[in-house]
This record gives C-alpha cells, sequence and structure tokens, in this order.
C-alpha cells in the first residue's frame, strides 16, 4: 500500500471538515520573535491548499525541547504571529492543544480558516506516543496530515500515534516531496558519491554502514575524519577521536572496499593549537602532537571537489571543518560550491549542510535541501520512519 498524498485527501473533499496538520515549526526565536521562518515557508503550500478547498486546519508542532513542561519562552504563539503574516490571514491561537479548550476551539473554526494549537511538547506523553494523548488529538480532526518531515523518524503521539485514530489521513505536500527526492539516494543514477561530515562517528555510523557498500565514493571531513585516521594508525594529534569506534571505522572501511566503494579520507589538514576565532592555523600533511585539525586543506577540498564533478547524484549531510567560524569554513565552502556547480542530483540534509548552502546564497542551486537531519539519514539507510508507516497503515 503506497502513502496516501494531499491530493487523495483533496479529491475526496474537505469543505467543512477539521484536518489536522502536524508541521515542523521548530524555528529559531530571538527575543521572542520567529529568528529564521525557512520551516514555517516550508509548510505554507500545504496550508494554503487545504485552506482554499475549504478545510478548517488544527494546526500542531513542536519547538525545541521542553521535556513535558509548559516554558513561556517556547510557545508557538510567536510562530502562529508570523505564519499568519506569511498567509496574509488572520491566525487562530489555542494556548492548549487537547482537552475542552482546544475541542471548543476547533469547533468554532468555519471553513478556510487556521487554528495554531500549543507547543505539543509541553504535554509530557507527547515523546512517549502516550494513546490517551493521541485520542486527544483525534478529537479534534476528522483527517489527519503529516508534514512534519523533520520528525518523521519519531513514533510521537502527534506523529504516529494520532494516525491510528483518525480514518482519513495522508501525507502533506513537504512530506511526499521529501521522500521523492531522498528517494533518488536509495535507487541512484550512478556514480552515487555520499559526502559525510560532523563530530562524531557515533553520531554517523548507522548510516556510513549502510552507505558504504551502496555507495560508489564515500567523502568524510569534519572531525570524524580523524576517528578513521587515528584508526589506521596516522598522526591525528590533539584532535577529537572516538577511540571506542576505531573497531567501527575499520569495519565501515572495509564495507567499503568489499563494496567496490572508494572511501576518501583528508590528506591535508587546517590545525590550530587552540580552537578560538582568531587561532593562528596553518596547513599539514600531518597533524603534530600539539595541535588539533579543524578543517580539511586545500588539497583535500580540491579532490573532494573532483569526486563530486563526476558524479550522477550526490547526498552530502555534515560540514567538513568548525565551519561556524569563518576561518574554518573553507573545506565546507569548497564542497558547497562544488555541488552546486554539479550537473548531478543533488540532495543536502542537515542543519548544518543547509546552513552552509544557504549562508552562501546557494540554496537554488541544489536540487533538493532536506528539512530533517535525522530523518534524511534514517530514510536513506532504508529504515521505516514511523511517521510516514502511520500513514500507511490500515
Amino acid at each position: 500500500m503506497g502513502t496516501p498524498t494531499l491530493d487523495d485527501l483533496l479529491a475526496a473533499g474537505v469543505r467543512g471538515e477539521r484536518v489536522f496538520v502536524r508541521a515542523d515549526l521548530n524555528v529559531p526565536l530571538v527575543d521572542g520573535q520567529v529568528g529564521d521562518d525557512t520551516r514555517i515557508r516550508a509548510a505554507l503550500g500545504t496550508l494554503r491548499r487545504l485552506l482554499s478547498a475549504g478545510a478548517r486546519v488544527v494546526l500542531a508542532s513542536h519547538l525545541g525541547r521542553p521535556k513535558g513542561e509548559r516554558k513561556a519562552e517556547l510557545s508557538l504563539r510567536p510562530v502562529a504571529d508570523r505564519l499568519g503574516a506569511l498567509l496574509e490571514r488572520e491566525t487562530r491561537f489555542c494556548d492548549e492543544v487537547v482537552g475542552p479548550k482546544a475541542e471548543s476551539a476547533a469547533a468554532e473554526l468555519r471553513d478556510g480558516e487556521l487554528l495554531v494549537l500549543e507547543n505539543v511538547r509541553f504535554e509530557p506523553g507527547e515523546t512517549k506516543n502516550d494513546e490517551a494523548l493521541a485520542r486527544g488529538f483525534a478529537a479534534l480532526a476528522d483527517a489527519y496530515v503529516n508534514d512534519a518531515f523533520g520528525t518523521a523518524h519519531r513514533a510521537h503521539a502527534s506523529t504516529a500515534g494520532i494516525a491510528r485514530f483518525v480514518p482519513r489521513r495522508a501525507a502533506g505536500d513537504l512530506l511526499r516531496a521529501e521522500l521523492e527526492q531522498l528517494g533518488v539516494v536509495r535507487d541512484p543514477e550512478r556514480p552515487l558519491l555520499c559526502v559525510l561530515g560532523g563530530a562524531k562517528v557515533s553520531d554517523k555510523l548507522a548510516v556510513l554502514e549502510a552507505l558504504a557498500p551502496h555507495a560508489d565514493s564515500l567523502v568524510i571531513g569534519g572531525a570524524m575524519a580523524y576517528t578513521f585516521l587515528a584508526a589506521r594508525g596516522d598522526a591525528v594529534g590533539r584532535s577529537l577521536v572516538e577511540p571506542d569506534r576505531f573497531e567501527d571505522a575499520r569495519r565501515v572501511e572495509a564495507a567499503a572496499r568489499d563494496g567496490g566503494c572508494r572511501l576518501l579520507l583528508p590528506t591535508d589538514h587546517v590545525v590550530v593549537h587552540e580552537l578560538a576565532p582568531n587561532a593562528t592555523s596553518q596547513v599539514v600533511a600531518r597533524v603534530p602532537e600539539d595541535q588539533m585539525g579543524v578543517d580539511i586543506g586545500p588539497a583535500t577540498a580540491r579532490a573532494y571537489a573532483a569526486e563530486v564533478e563526476t558524479a550522477r547524484t550526490i547526498f552530502w549531510n555534515g560540514p567538513m571543518g568548525v565551519f561556524e567560524m569563518d576561518a574554518f569554513a573553507q573545506g565546507t565552502e569548497a564542497v558547497a560550491r562544488a555541488v552546486a556547480d554539479s550537473e548531478g542530483r543533488s540532495v543536502v540534509g542537515g542543519g548544518d549542510s543547509v546552513a552552509a548552502i544557504n549562508k552562501l546564497g546557494l540554496g537554488d542551486r541544489i536540487g533538493h535541501l532536506s528539512t530533517g537531519g535525522g530523518a534524511s539519514l534514517e530514510f536513506v539507510q532504508g529504515l521505516e520512519l514511523p511517521g510516514v508507516a502511520a500513514l500507511e497503515e490500515a
């Protein structure tokens, strides 16, 4: 059974029906205002289609990690205000997510109107996929749309639990697009290049193990490259390494070798004595004992860019160095520009990688910028996403 889509739901008619939409509006707040509305804008397409069709939309999202406690600084009210401005229509807000107050607010909606609920993670049962909470959400809805790809890998009450109690359900346009675009990594035009960066092998081990025998080339950057190099016996100085992951790194290398995948590691490095924005750096082929690697070197950046140029499908997740500091962002920028210049299909997932792309103004030259880092990693591994599976179950 395929995943039902918003097209399917609209074809059956939604006028006058309450449609519970789970979106990912987990945006940064600065002084009580939305600091970056990228995720809000990503939700607009699905919302506009439903509202134009006469649906009475009940919108839910999480914000931050309140851990089941009500925290004023994590209220969704500023998000609701920004959403209303972008939609150019009045947006109602309810400071509860379930219960009589939320049910009354949902019942008062008229065709084409929108109600935003408070942060669902104020409820301790949300992350536990509590059945009572899921039923409470379902009491607000005649139909359910999941458009929150960023949390689709979580079995939470508003992403998986509610679907059991709402007979009509569908994937929103954003969720559907994510599944389609990331699907090219699962079934790629070859050569397939996977570029993985970040701090720790432990954070990316599962995807490394899945992609090593699947990809044609696997490029590794960021601090986790030093765990691979140290596992080979190379000098890494004071660079961040995970000694307990040496065997894992060797296993990934063996899987790549056995699968005919070229695994590339840095051959030169930008190193410093202390990690600070104004630290004096140098480029070396071998990391001195008293220094640490903070970025791939220029020769490595050129080699990685050349690998990108020959690929027909590219998946990139994770920076090549400490890109938050401009002095150590050159490696990440070189990869970002190479991916943007590539004639192959490109998929970029993960907040840091997407941030690097947007910082350079290259977003419109990337095939797909994923809204979900963890979800995108699990999907390309071939894992089932609970938020998607819940839509498909009878």
